[in-house]
């Protein structure tokens, strides 16, 4: 059970509960210990995920609050809307558009089948956008509607999506070079053989999604020019597994490196610990004269923040205006 008043928040735990978790914790690496009812203050306008821990260990979802979390991935967060918080619904298109095509690609690079989907508009695409995490992107965001949606109101170009699917993200995307190459020597090349080029290629993902292709990015400045990332997990380090506390290493060979002709859309939540990195590679970005745009939302690490942020980022990447 939850009291919310303005920007405060008490936490009732139910009997068995022995920590809480959300956002705001890291969710399990600064799990808060609560035994009776905890106030704790956000920002105003806050979205809030959150979950308590068994004596166990084991995450589950307050009883007494109805109110899912839109998460692909776990199924015990529940959230808060604090007065005032205003959802962004995302654009809906009026038709149904030539839809998503469903893809097997059998990765030498891997060893396994692999599967990606690509959303190819009805005219034709003067660029291509590859997407981290594809399944989470096209079911749970429905990133190709509100493609589709733009591209019907003349606010974007039409965009080829290609939504990639990984099978442990973890390793593939932590500056993983054979994720790079089964991307570059594998996905690409059958997207372009089945669809044709295009003139412009970009790269999109969340967490470490976003942190890849930043890195990917930056690695390959030659075969992409725009990038989206999403509280994008910059705190890693190649052959590190701390995901947490570990070194900026991409931030800094950014700021190393010459500039590259990309430009960046990024944007994090303020109930999230990747808020002060993705502010900090901002600052770079700004002060190395990258074109980009930053922005921050009232949540944390989830599905809310990242959906509306889409629109936002799309607009900005493949806008008519710009």
């Amino acid at each position: 059970m939850v009291e919310v008043r303005s920007r405060f928040v008490t936490f009732h735990p139910p009997a068995n509960a022995r920590f809480l978790i959300g956002d705001f914790t890291d969710w399990d690496k600064r799990p808060i210990p609560i035994s009776s009812p905890l106030t704790l203050e956000f920002p105003p306008h806050s979205y809030i995920e959150y979950a308590f821990l068994d004596e166990q260990g084991q995450p589950f979802p307050d009883p007494d609050n109805p109110h899912k979390a839109q998460n692909p991935w776990w199924s015990y967060p529940r959230a808060i809307e604090l007065p005032g918080f205003r959802y962004e619904a995302p654009p809906r298109p009026s038709g149904e558009g030539k839809g998503v095509h469903r893809h097997r690609l059998e990765s030498t690079v891997f060893g396994g089948t692999r599967r990606y989907y690509v959303y190819e508009p009805s005219q034709s695409p003067r660029a291509t956008l590859y997407i981290q995490d594809g399944v989470a992107y096209y079911r749970t965001a429905q990133f190709a509607d509100i493609a589709e949606a733009l591209c019907e109101h003349g606010e974007i170009e039409p965009l080829r999506m290609v939504f990639i699917e990984p099978e442990d993200r973890r390793t593939e995307y932590w500056f993983n070079p054979k994720y790079e190459e089964f991307l570059l020597r594998e996905i690409i090349p059958a997207v372009e053989g089945h669809y044709g080029k295009t003139e412009q290629k970009g790269l999109w993902g969340a967490s470490l999604g976003g942190v890849v292709s930043a890195w990917l990015a930056w690695r390959n400045p030659q075969l992409f020019q725009v990038v989206g990332t999403q509280s994008a997990c910059l705190t890693l380090e190649p052959g590190g597994n701390d995901s947490y506390t570990a070194p900026e290493w991409l931030t800094q060979q950014y700021a190393q490196a010459e500039r590259l002709p990309l430009r960046f859309y990024c944007e994090t939540g303020q109930i999230e610990w990747l808020l002060a990195p993705n502010r900090r590679f901002a600052a770079m970005l700004q002060d190395k004269g990258y074109p980009h745009a930053y922005t921050e939302r009232p949540s944390g690490h989830n599905w809310m923040t990242w959906r509306q942020g889409l629109a936002p980022g799309l607009r900005y990447l493949f806008g008519m205006a710009r």
